[in-house]
C-alpha cells in the first residue's frame, strides 16, 4: 500500500504548487499566530484554492466555536487537525466544521503516550503522532525533532499519521519501523523555519511513495 503524504505549514503559492506538482495527498495550513508557518484564514483560503486533487487540512490549537465557525466559513477545509489539548468530545464537536473529518495530534515520548491515544477512537477520525515539544515551548509542533517511531508499531485503535522530524532522508526508515500508512513533513522540507524548500518537498513525496507499508 502506498504511503499517503501531507506537507504541512504551507504559506506561499510556490510551495503549494510544488506540493501539488509532487502529488502530495494533503496540504496543511496552520492557523496559529505563534507558529513561524502560521497564516491567516484569508491567506489559507487563497492558497487552498490551488490545491488541485490534494485535500486541505486546517491545523488549529484549542480553537473555540467562533474560530471553528470562521474556519468553516472562510476555508471550508476537508480535514481539521486539532493540535492542542482537545478532549475526545471536543474532537467530535469539531467534526461538523470539516468536510471529511478530524485528526487529533498526540505528542509522543514514551509508550504510555501512545496508549492514551486510543481514547480518541470513535471521536477523531485519525491520530497524528508528533514529537513532544521542548519544555517551555510556545507552540505544540514543528520543532523538527524525532522520537522512537517504533513505539507506534501495532497501534490499531484508529488510523494514524506519522509526524515529527521527518525528512526526505529519514522518512523511509521511519515508515518501516512504525508501520505508518501516512506521513507529515514540516521542518524537514524547509531551508529555514517557515521557508519551504521546493526541491525537498518533491524529494520527500518521492521518498515516501517509494516506501511500501503493509
Amino acid at each position: 500500500m502506498s504511503v499517503l503524504v501531507k506537507i504541512c505549514g504551507m504559506s506561499d503559492e510556490a510551495s503549494v504548487r510544488a506540493a501539488v506538482a509532487a502529488e502530495a495527498d494533503y496540504l496543511g495550513f496552520i492557523i496559529f499566530p505563534k507558529s513561524p508557518r502560521g497564516v491567516t484564514l484569508a491567506k489559507a483560503a487563497e492558497l487552498a484554492a490551488l490545491k488541485g486533487a490534494a485535500k486541505s487540512v486546517a491545523v488549529l490549537v484549542d480553537p473555540d466555536d467562533v474560530l471553528l465557525g470562521e474556519v468553516l466559513r472562510v476555508l471550508r477545509p476537508d480535514i481539521i487537525q486539532l493540535h492542542g489539548h482537545e478532549s475526545p468530545q471536543r474532537c467530535l464537536d469539531a467534526r461538523s466544521y470539516a468536510g471529511e473529518g478530524v485528526w487529533k495530534a498526540v505528542p509522543v515520548s514514551m509508550p504510555a503516550d501512545v496508549e492514551k491515544a486510543a481514547r480518541y477512537a470513535g471521536y477523531a477520525d485519525a491520530i497524528l503522532f508528533d514529537a513532544k515539544p521542548p519544555a517551555g515551548a510556545d507552540r505544540p509542533g514543528g520543532w523538527g525533532e524525532g522520537y522512537d517511531y517504533s513505539l507506534l508499531k501495532g497501534f490499531d485503535a484508529l488510523p494514524f499519521i506519522l509526524a515529527g522530524g521527518l525528512s526526505p532522508e529519514t522518512v523511509a526508515a521511519a515508515v518501516s519501523v512504525s508501520g505508518a500508512r501516512a506521513v507529515d513533513a514540516v521542518s524537514g522540507v524547509e531551508s529555514a523555519p517557515g521557508l519551504k524548500d521546493l526541491a525537498r518537498i518533491a524529494a520527500f513525496v518521492r521518498a515516501a511513495r517509494q516506501t511500501v507499508t503493509r
